[in-house]
């Protein structure tokens, strides 16, 4: 039974927390002291025994234990001291004043985790924990003393390593040099810090969410759990998450950011526990169908028994009594899945820790052994919570810290520091938005007041709501006509210029075309008058109008209410909509939707722009819009980014100001993908002048095109 002790075995734990709370003589070995029962000494009142003594940390009977008990001599080996005994603790942390980091001897049996393996001299001022991929963690705190045993044993690393060692040159065929590699028990640690700690395997050329941050102050291993009980903290739950009333319906938890249907069973309201189950199941069938069609030896998982995966001698799925022989078909594609799935089996509470590296990983897994299997399945959330994306992932290499210029939209904690300071400065990096980013009170939920936001080009405006003016807080862009203007001045506008780069509109700036020429985020031409702030009817004029606010997706039923944009069916054909039928681009279609005239336009202002960088210039130019700085020279003027053209070092440099004029309102038109929602003719207008601009100096055929 869990817990049960006996009255001698818990006077030399009362001894041994004496010791950790410095009631007696540091040097007191605690196995030697254990008390008869006709001792003299009063026992020790030890803080929070009671709480300990029901918890896994104190089942002496438990197999974490007494696995070694029936061994000759009964000790446990070096390899496993460290967590599954307090003297194999205090022997790796260096308290017996051995060297610290390793455990010299085995350890004696007959003891659990007792209080001085975490209440010591070295343990109460640790903050930092080597993982198994050799990553060291620093400045963790408290937590350190949980995650120095809570992290696995194997890593992505340590995977890859092996593979290398047993030089396998094909991923799909069998090797008898490779046998399964298991992550362990409760790596509760490497799942929350993702791949900072790299303990799931990573497939190459992915990108992978780092540590799931959740609030201030529930943010931590003892933050969630008690640390003398181990228990989860429900009430602390039940704070933010409504419902939470026991372990059970903690797996029915669901945030606002978590929106798609990973598994792909068409359920978007089961808890995300859920979701990982259902990858699970995906994952074991794809194993299974692998190891059958590809080694030809099938395959089976039983998680209670080592080494947990076993020859299906009938391919029932199951082992069975009879079917006691390890598995030992192993190529390496069927090890890294195997290892991602083990990795997710052993982490049950992986739903909390950091559920959105999880469904990475089986995901990645899936995909690795049969693409076929991830059609219906989702990897990533929506922007503001794809952690695994560029937005969010761009500084990892720079040691994790997003600058000072970038942080306000690109660390969690940007924002905030922006409304409350006026300022930004340096922020560490997350995985996308989270809660408190855009709440200023959790629980609550409520939203900072935004009483107005300034711009890039110094205009100051508000949308007349606060949520939607924190919305245009980051997607306003981060240059202007005015900041162009100011590039190119006194610039003759054909000459090529050392002096000039391209300038970045950058992404999303919505904001900056809402509000048209009041935010003069597009590049607009003197002498020209350009709308204003689009206003649509009241109900649909604002961010969050028309936007939900956690999945950013348009409600296209709102759209196609027959009283306004009708026939319309999803958000897809909201491009179709348009309310005047002029034909804009000049291509005789004036049924098309307004997105398909600003379209025409841009494709019809990029050849343009080639044509000018060829022939005026005498620097061909091409464009990827993924990367930047987005313009490069086109080496072979074959009008295509080619391997190796689309890099820093070929970046474009031949600028002259009416080539960045053009480039820099192309590159806003690709950069707003919703612009025909949110002030389509005020786009038209830019793209244009554009048109007319360059084609005082190439040809361009603008017959039948009109200007709003």
């Amino acid at each position: 039974m869990r817990g049960k002790r006996t009255r001698k075995n818990l006077r030399g734990t009362w001894v041994i927390c004496a010791l950790a709370l410095g009631l007696l003589i540091a040097t007191v070995s605690p196995i030697a002291h254990a008390q008869n029962d006709d001792d003299a000494c009063h026992p020790v009142e030890i803080p929070n025994e009671d709480a300990w003594v029901m918890s896994g940390h104190a089942d002496a009977e438990a197999e974490a234990f007494s696995h070694w008990d029936e061994d000759d001599p009964p000790e446990i080996p070096t390899s496993c001291a460290k967590c599954h005994s307090t003297p194999g603790q205090l022997d790796f942390l260096g308290v017996d004043d051995s060297e610290a980091g390793i455990v010299d001897v085995p350890a004696p049996t007959g003891t659990t985790i007792e209080c001085v393996a975490c209440h010591n001299e070295v343990s109460t001022t640790k903050d930092s924990v080597v993982m198994p991929s050799g990553v060291q963690l620093m400045g963790l705190g408290t937590e350190a003393r949980c995650m120095e045993c809570h992290q696995g044993r194997e890593s992505g690393v340590s995977v890859d390593a092996y593979i290398a060692d047993a030089a396998v040159v094909d991923d799909d065929a069998v090797s008898e040099a490779l046998s399964f590699r298991n992550i362990h028990y409760y790596p509760a640690a490497a799942t929350l810090y993702g791949a900072a700690a790299l303990g799931g395997y990573q497939y190459e050329g992915k990108s992978y969410d780092v540590k799931f941050a959740h609030v201030s102050g529930v943010d931590a291993c003892v933050d969630c759990h008690d640390p003398h009980s181990l228990e989860v903290r429900i009430d602390t739950c039940a704070i933010c998450h409504e419902g939470v009333t026991d372990h059970e319906s903690l797996r029915e938890i669901r945030m606002a950011g978590s929106a798609h249907d990973y598994d792909g069973d068409g359920d978007t309201e089961e808890g995300v526990r859920e979701e990982i189950a259902g990858l699970q199941e995906i994952l074991y069938a794809a194993i299974r169908a692998y190891a059958g069609n590809v080694t030809g030896t099938p395959i089976a998982y039983d998680s209670h028994t080592y080494p947990y995966f076993f020859v299906d001698d009938d391919a029932n799925g199951t082992v069975d009594p009879n079917e006691s022989t390890r598995y030992n078909a192993w190529t390496a594609s069927l090890l890294r899945a195997a290892y991602n799935y083990q990795a997710s089996m052993k982490d049950p509470g992986a739903y909390a820790h950091n559920a959105k590296y999880m469904i990475q990983l089986l995901h990645d897994s899936i995909e690795d052994l049969d693409a076929t299997r991830v059609a219906g399945l989702i990897r990533n959330d929506v922007g503001h919570f794809a952690g695994s994306e560029e937005a969010w992932r761009h500084w990892d290499e720079d040691d994790g810290t997003v600058p000072g210029a970038c942080s306000k939209c690109h660390a969690p904690t940007g924002l905030p520091f922006f409304l409350a300071e006026g300022v930004t400065i340096s922020q560490p990096a997350g995985n996308g938005l989270m809660c408190e980013t855009c709440h200023d009170a959790v629980p609550g939920f409520t939203r900072p007041a935004v009483a107005e936001v300034e711009f890039p080009s110094g205009a100051t405006l508000s949308t007349g709501d606060m949520d939607s003016n924190l919305c245009i807080s980051c997607h306003q862009g981060r240059e202007s006509a005015v900041s162009v203007d100011a590039a190119i001045a006194g610039l003759e506008p054909d000459t090529v210029s050392a002096s000039l780069r391209f300038l970045n509109p950058h992404y999303f700036a919505a904001g900056a075309t809402l509000f048209g020429t009041e935010a003069k985020g597009a590049y607009e031409h003197e002498g020209k008058i350009y709308r204003g702030r689009l206003r649509h009817i009241r109900r649909f004029d604002t961010c969050t109008e028309c936007h939900d606010a956690h999945t950013l997706e348009v409600d296209a039923r709102n759209c196609t209410n027959p009283f306004c944009h009708g026939g319309n069916a999803d958000a897809t054909e909201t491009q179709d909509i348009r309310r005047d039928p002029r034909d804009f681009d000049g291509d005789g279609w004036v049924t098309e939707g307004l997105a398909g005239e600003i379209e025409t336009l841009r494709d019809i202002l990029y050849g343009a722009v080639m044509d000018y960088a060829a022939n005026v210039v005498e620097a061909p130019i091409i464009y990827d819009s993924h990367a930047y700085p987005y313009f490069f020279n086109d080496s072979n003027s074959n009008g295509a980014v080619d391997e190796g053209e689309a890099g820093y070092d070929n970046r474009y440099q031949s600028w002259t100001p009416r080539l960045l004029r053009a480039a820099y309102n192309y590159q806003y038109a690709q950069k707003d993908p919703g612009a025909f929602a949110h002030n389509g003719q005020y786009l038209i207008q830019v793209l244009y002048d554009s048109l007319e601009d360059i084609g005082v100096k190439v040809p361009v055929d603008m017959t039948g095109m009109i200007r709003p």
